[in-house]
């Protein structure tokens, strides 16, 4: 069955401890869309995100997720001893990817450092690593958390710049964002 959409959340609720995070959230996201999540720290972004990806489930409401998605989280998931090299080919084996993890470490601005361990790396290294895992696999919808944080100017540029080609070629992005999109949104949530 065709969708329109590639995610759709129908009624959320989260409650941490005697908080209600929100409650009746609804949400529709469709190719070539981007919508970002906005709030004060603690208000439920990342959250929400999580019952988006299926890592958490809601404590009211469903989500609809007939695409395939990925998942960047506010962590990036590089172990200390693991070098770019070895975290892009892990994930590129997990996802069965034809990729060429050094020329998308070379677009990422981390071929220099593909070798070296991340408790060596930089914060804006560590983010790029994570960043470029989007490229080992083609999935119509990004749930990115935090995608900008600990980059440089150039890093900014970069990750806008995949996320205006991922739109542009039919996908779509979910972002918790602080401050301002540097792409331009189709909508936004505020927590």
């Amino acid at each position: 069955m065709m969708h329109e959409f590639l995610i759709k959340a129908a009624g959320l609720g989260a409650i941490r401890g005697e908080r209600v995070l929100f409650s009746d959230l609804s949400l529709e996201v469709k190719a070539g869309e981007a919508l970002v999540l906005r709030g004060a720290n603690g208000a439920g972004k990342s959250t929400l995100l999580r019952m988006l990806g299926g890592l958490s489930r809601p404590d009211a409401g469903a989500v609809e997720r007939p695409a395939r998605h990925h998942w960047i989280g506010h962590r990036n998931g590089l172990k200390p001893h693991e070098t770019p090299r070895a975290h892009l080919s892990h994930w590129g084996r997990v996802w069965g990817s034809n990729a060429d993890a050094r020329e998308i470490a070379r677009q990422m601005g981390i071929e220099r450092p593909f070798d070296v361990a991340g408790r060596l790396l930089s914060a804006g290294q560590k983010r790029r690593t994570a960043v470029a895992r989007l490229l080992l696999a083609d999935r119509p919808l990004w749930l990115l958390d935090e995608p900008f944080s600990a980059l440089d100017t150039q890093g900014r540029v970069l990750v806008t710049d995949l996320i205006d080609e991922h739109r542009a070629s039919g996908g779509a992005v979910i972002a918790a964002l602080h401050g301002d999109a540097p792409f331009q949104a189709s909508g936004e949530v505020q927590l």
